[in-house]
């Protein structure tokens, strides 16, 4: 999945919470960061990319790979885990990219999880971000292998909504994806001639 929104005028990751900026201190707890106990501008604000995936594991072998594709000095192998200070998430930084696992699988996981990397953006006056989900799954009507582009996420009747309850009022949102990021993306996949790309809807997996 993929994401260019939520953006101010002036391309500073924007949170709709009048209420975020007066605090003293936000601590994120299940990323083991706090807007007092770390300098996150100095940390994480030169982010361009941010790539979310499963497994820590798998998301440290993506940094490395990142880390080998960028050409960085040294051989990767001792990136730091931003949030060694926690089991729930692992996050690594490698050059503009930060590498993030989402702990489970769900909904309920990758919402908590994204809940705090966007307050970490913003307090981090980052920039002109692009959010990227990689993961496998099943497919319908498509060979193994292939990579699934996602325009638009649809639930379990096939609907393209996204819907919450949040203070006891059903909240649905759009769960349509940016447009020109999926459409740059299949264009650099004609580069890449291993594996077919398309772009597809995917269902939400809720949990």
């Amino acid at each position: 999945m993929t994401e260019r929104k939520g953006y101010a005028g002036n391309g500073l990751v924007h949170v709709k919470n009048p209420h975020l900026d007066s605090m003293d201190e936000d601590v994120l707890y299940h990323l083991n960061l706090g807007t007092k106990t770390h300098n996150l501008t100095v940390m994480v604000g030169d982010i361009k990319f941010v790539c979310v995936g499963g497994s820590p594991n798998r998301m440290k072998a993506f940094a490395q790979l990142m880390h080998k594709e960028l050409g960085l000095e040294g051989d990767g192998k001792d990136l730091k885990d931003i949030c060694a200070g926690t089991d729930r998430y692992s996050m690594y930084k490698v050059g503009p990219v930060l590498s993030i696992s989402q702990h489970g699988m769900g909904i309920p996981c990758i919402s908590i999880m994204l809940h705090e990397l966007i307050k970490l953006l913003h307090h981090a006056k980052c920039r002109d971000v692009t959010i990227i989900r990689i993961s496998t799954s099943g497919g319908l009507g498509i060979d193994p292998g292939t990579v699934v582009i996602t325009d638009i996420a649809v639930d379990s009747f096939l609907k393209a909504r996204f819907e919450q309850v949040i203070l006891d009022n059903i909240v649905v949102r759009s769960p349509e994806l940016d447009k020109d990021l999926v459409e740059e993306l299949l264009n650099c996949s004609k580069e890449i001639h291993d594996f077919p790309t398309l772009i597809r809807h995917t269902m939400i997996f809720m949990r």
